[in-house]
């Protein structure tokens, strides 16, 4: 059974100083972990973890973004994607957003995706441009062989992912435009893997630093794994795991009979 976990640590230096990440690991044994806001380049925290190979995809700028998977499993190849979108905030190819890793039998997109910002600035870059490029990437690799898809999406999907939907449908995360981001993915034939095993459950994945909204469970389900139709039979289980903490995200997984 291949176990893949995604978490987005909002700081791996924090997490780890925490005690989070490595105890983490220790308890649920991950095959995969790809983590989104590592805010770190290689090198700059200290990881021991012999078991794992660590593929690093890291902002330029200090501090920031970033992305990172520690695999068991020996990738085929590894490649960062270039998509050529810049905005006033700045050239997205270099926040360290996304790592395409290919193994045996699937190929794996570890992603971080923009915030489209409190002010929706960033939405149009999001919806016109970000969205149909991540899309088209992964159905391009879908020609080849199966996808797995894993990160922070930063979008509440339906109204079931937020615990708050009516007062939120102007907000980031929760715009009509980026809903529309989830549904697209999910039309072209990719399966939301925790909906697909639980229809009606009412979890989520991140929580606002306010208002004791983890504490109330005030939260978001913005962090996602989907997976190509030809990878939905051999999908045992997709979970969250709301008692990890160490970040503002909780992390997720799913079991795959590969």
């Amino acid at each position: 059974m291949l176990k893949i976990f995604s978490w987005n640590v909002n700081g791996i230096r924090a997490v780890l100083r925490k005690g989070a990440l490595v105890s983490f690991i220790d308890e649920y044994q991950p095959d995969i972990l790809c983590l989104q806001e590592t805010k770190a380049k290689q090198g700059q925290a200290e990881i021991d973890l012999p078991d794992y190979e660590e593929i690093w995809n890291s902002a330029k700028k200090a501090g920031y973004s970033g992305t990172a998977i520690f695999t068991k499993i020996k990738p085929i190849s590894i490649k960062n994607c270039e998509f050529k979108i810049k905005d006033d905030y700045g050239d997205l190819d270099a926040e360290g957003r996304i790592q395409i890793v290919e193994f045996e039998k699937f190929y794996l997109v570890n992603v971080y995706t923009p915030n489209s910002k409190p002010d929706l600035s960033r939405l149009k870059l999001r919806h016109d441009e970000w969205d149909k490029k991540f899309l088209e990437l992964l159905k391009e690799l879908g020609k080849t062989k199966p996808v797995i898809t894993c990160g922070d999406f930063n979008a509440a999907h339906e109204e079931i992912d937020i615990a708050r939907p009516d007062t939120n449908h102007h907000s980031a995360g929760f715009t009509d435009e980026e809903r529309e981001g989830i549904s697209n993915i999910i039309g072209a034939g990719f399966v939301d893997t925790f909906r697909d095993l639980h229809h009606d459950s009412e979890r989520y994945t991140w929580w606002s630093h306010w208002g004791q909204a983890r504490a109330n469970n005030v939260g978001w389900r913005i962090d996602y794994f989907f997976i190509s139709a030809d990878l939905k039979a051999d999908l045992k289980s997709a979970d969250i795991y709301e008692s990890v903490f160490g970040s503002d995200h909780c992390p997720i997984s799913i079991e795959l009979d590969l």
